[in-house]
């Protein structure tokens, strides 16, 4: 049986055609705009100068060398601790850890502020083992403890020279470090 062309064209199978027809062209349309968009943002970016590695600047520098004056004094403080643990004197071993070293927290607080974005995490992972450290050996010294005193105060003293090295080179130049 042979159908009149009007009816061809209104049944349902030849909507379909039309449709995936119209479908097919705004895929195309799609990765045509797509793959423009691509192209300019890669040339937009490719177009870019190198950039300079970061630095700080001069008043961040300025600022991080007065804040570390004061860790850095905190630091030279060791000795006397050293000394305070040998003969097991808790009362002035707590003295000595709230009030010389009571500023070291807030001190690398504002250094690690100031420090490169890429300096930041390390900065804070070391400040964070320093403030466990000096709790541990005020907790020892609270408990009259003097194997924990003992082992408190090694780790201070390690945690103090790990995170004297994260302090910039120009620091260190400026207070005499190096």
């Amino acid at each position: 049986m042979v159908r009149p062309a009007s009816l061809v064209a209104a049944t349902p199978l030849a909507g379909a055609a039309s449709s995936e027809a119209s479908l097919g062209i705004l895929r195309r349309l799609a990765a045509l705009v797509l793959a423009l968009v691509l192209s300019v943002s890669v040339a937009a970016c490719s177009g870019s100068k190198a950039s300079a590695p970061a630095s700080l600047s001069p008043a961040a520098i300025s600022s991080i060398s007065q804040q570390a004056e004061g860790f850095l004094a905190a630091r030279d403080r060791l000795p006397d601790l050293a000394e305070l643990v040998n003969t097991r004197n808790w009362v002035f071993t707590r003295n000595l850890i709230h009030g010389p070293m009571q500023e070291v927290s807030r001190q690398m607080l504002y250094i690690n502020k100031l420090l490169l974005p890429a300096d930041q995490a390390e900065a804070q992972k070391r400040a964070n083992a320093l403030k466990a450290a000096l709790a541990e050996l005020d907790e020892a010294a609270r408990l009259q403890d003097g194997e924990a005193l003992r082992k408190s105060y090694i780790k201070v003293a390690s945690s103090f020279g790990l995170y004297a090295q994260i302090l910039p080179a120009e620091v260190k130049v400026a207070l005499k470090q190096v």
